[in-house]
């Protein structure tokens, strides 16, 4: 009698059962566990996939906005160049000419801009060692009592100066603080070896 209840029992199992899996309930509870983790990593993976493109997307829209203000910043600047450009001044090259060579000469020779082929006395010397300006009278020549102390003390005070000068027509006297000389002729300034006298460019 049990032996046929169990045959029943399995045909029954056989015709109706065919396709349910027969789990204990051990097995049952693992795989609801199993199904609960996957259901929350999925969730997981959808905030993070959420988040990175949320990130993405504000990442984007501050990168675009940093470049309008750069944009912004660039067409201010340019501006302002351009203003400062326009406002201010261009300087001027700067107008003179020097004599080459230089020339000393009597109160005979004209003064001016010197050139081989125009040959003018120098009347704007300047002194390379003292960095004086060289003082000249038409003239006049200096007393041979005249020392480096009397210049030293007394340029470029003219006033002072003609307490060492003698008239003399035709000559010329040349000073700056450390140097002096008396010209009659013309005279080539590179024959004077020992002064420092140099042009300081003409006013053309």
């Amino acid at each position: 009698m049990a032996d046929d209840l169990d045959d029943l029992l399995d045909e029954v199992e056989r015709k109706f059962c065919k396709n349910v899996l027969l789990t204990s309930p051990c097995d049952r509870k693992d795989d609801a566990n199993n199904l609960a983790k996957v259901k929350e990593t999925k969730r997981e993976r959808g905030k993070e996939t959420s988040r990175v493109t949320q990130e993405n997307d504000y990442g984007d829209i501050d990168d675009f906005i940093e470049e309008i203000f750069a944009d912004c910043d660039e067409v201010q600047i340019s501006k302002v160049k351009t203003t400062s450009s326009s406002n201010s001044k261009v300087p001027c090259p700067a107008v003179g000419r020097k004599c080459s060579p230089v020339f000393l000469g009597g109160s005979a020779m004209p003064c001016g801009i010197a050139t081989s082929i125009s040959q003018r006395s120098c009347n704007r010397l300047r002194c390379t060692a003292c960095d004086f300006r060289v003082t000249l009278f038409d003239d006049f020549e200096w007393h041979p009592s005249c020392d480096s102390l009397f210049f030293r003390n007394n340029m470029p005070d003219p006033n002072k100066l003609k307490a060492k000068l003698m008239k003399k027509r035709g000559a010329r006297a040349y000073s700056c603080q450390c140097s002096w000389r008396t010209i009659v002729n013309m005279t080539d300034l590179r024959t004077e070896q020992e002064l420092r006298w140099v042009c300081g460019k003409h006013e053309t």
